[in-house]
């Protein structure tokens, strides 16, 4: 068996990591891309390795009942929502398997019963932030090229593994409108006054990204990254959106001259509006709306109706009376911060991102709540005995870090300051596992809530709850 035979009447198993399906051929663990399980298919092998196959599905001969049809017509094409060909439940089963595995076999950890993961009560148009890319000549899939289909400008993502190449996208179904419409008036504007699109291999071209930011509050936000500070493209363009789009209220662009799109060290000069929206959450005890200013820079969950079920979980495994010291670690702009203050004594919320802290302050703020206070730093250096004697020992640790999870020595720190309980959300169980096994030292898992966060796609947040050994 080698690279590019063809696997046929292969019947798929279940699901691995990055969404993969698992099948055996001969006593040989298969790998496929493109498949459900119960299917039966034809795949053509792309790796081998001493020990497993990778294939791709060429052909489904029989369809699995747990099959779904894809709705959107960039399915295959996009890396976005690669799970919507299996249906929701199917997805939710094996995220919650995905979270189980990663906790025993990463983290070799004893778990109470993992408690059913919460499914997102939106599965489409959840999303309240999307960036789309300019290209100078759009990525076309071989029957585009096979149909004669010239390459042409276009605005969209980039095809997964290819950082040069972007397809255009028709329509998205990931964020609410007016996102679609904006994205093709920019593109059909820039279109008509000849303005140049980037092109990401030489570095040359005018347009480079466009975000959309949409809130719960009904506000709209657009950021436009060009290469100059060439007011006689730019104006024009985002006076358009103004005109077609009456509901934006925070119209800004980024001048960009560097080889990569990242804009957190540029300058974002608002041309029209306020320098932010604002997203609204109720209260945990469901009494009232907290307000949060979403900045340009700013980071919020960006499924904001699910976002408020995992911040409702992690003040439910907190258990406060009113009594507690509790730590925020990675507090971004505030949110789980301010979510849980009104049931403190006081949050104190640590974060490496200076500009993040800023915002938390204002949320706060805003809202009233006066028992909170933040710091901007490295937290393995800023969570040091010399921060525990200033500001208190916490009584419980809320901890939501990034993808990386954990550095080792917070975790040891966390180990020195004893809190009675600590909540650890996580948006990568893998990590998540690691640092627990570490936590292990001293604490006990008591508590294992999955949430989806992010509906036809391989993510899963979960959400951890634990206390110090000896405290029961």
């Amino acid at each position: 068996m080698k690279k590019g035979d063809v696997l046929e009447n292969v019947h798929i198993e279940t699901m691995a990591a990055e969404g993969k399906c698992v099948a055996r051929v001969d006593g040989l663990v298969v790998f496929l891309k493109g498949g459900a399980p119960g299917d039966v298919v034809d795949a053509q092998v792309t790796r081998k390795k001493k020990n497993f196959l990778e294939a791709r599905v060429t052909r489904v001969a029989q369809v699995s009942d747990r099959r779904a049809q894809p709705f959107c017509s960039h399915f295959g094409t996009c890396g976005g929502c690669t799970w919507q060909h299996i249906q929701y439940e199917t997805q939710l089963h094996y995220k919650q398997q995905q979270v189980r595995d990663n906790l025993e076999r990463i983290g070799g950890l004893s778990l109470p019963e993992i408690k059913p993961i919460i499914g997102s009560a939106q599965t489409r148009f959840y999303r309240n932030k999307l960036d789309f890319t300019f290209t100078h000549s759009e990525w076309l899939t071989w029957e585009s090229l096979q149909s004669g289909k010239a390459k042409g400008p276009g605005l969209g993502f980039h095809v997964p593994k290819m950082f040069d190449k972007v397809f255009d996208v028709e329509e998205c179904h990931l964020q609410p409108g007016p996102s679609n419409d904006i994205r093709l008036a920019l593109k059909e504007t820039a279109l008509k006054m000849g303005i140049p699109f980037f092109d990401l291999r030489s570095q040359q071209g005018f347009l480079r990204t466009v975000t959309i930011r949409t809130s719960t509050s009904g506000e709209t936000m657009v950021i436009l990254q060009v290469t100059q500070n060439k007011m006689e493209w730019t104006g024009p363009l985002l006076q358009m959106l103004a005109d077609r789009f009456p509901q934006l209220t925070s119209i800004n662009y980024v001048v960009n001259n560097k080889r990569n799109d990242t804009f957190h060290d540029l300058a974002v000069a608002t041309w029209k509006g306020n320098p932010y929206i604002t997203e609204q959450m109720p209260k945990p005890s469901g009494e009232g709306m907290l307000h949060f200013r979403v900045g340009p820079k700013s980071f919020y969950q960006t499924n904001p109706g699910q976002a408020h079920e995992l911040y409702k979980v992690a003040w439910q495994l907190a258990g406060l009376s009113g009594k507690e010291l509790v730590y925020d670690l990675y507090t971004g702009t505030g949110t789980i911060a301010n979510f849980l203050a009104a049931d403190a004594k006081k949050v104190i919320g640590l974060e490496y991102v200076a500009d993040a802290i800023e915002d938390a302050k204002v949320n706060s703020q805003i809202n009233k709540i006066t028992n909170t206070e933040f710091f901007a730093g490295d937290i393995k250096d800023l969570l040091d005995d010399s921060f525990l004697n200033t500001h208190g020992r916490p009584d419980v640790i809320i901890t939501d870090p990034p993808r990386a999870g954990m550095h080792e020595d917070v975790c040891k720190m966390i180990l020195k300051a004893e809190p009675q309980r600590i909540v650890y959300v996580s948006c990568n169980p893998a990590t998540q596992a690691r640092d627990l096994k570490i936590l292990s030292e001293k604490y006990e898992i008591i508590a294992i809530q999955p949430v989806d966060m992010f509906p036809h796609t391989t993510h899963v947040e979960n959400v951890v709850s634990l206390t110090l050994i000896g405290n029961q």
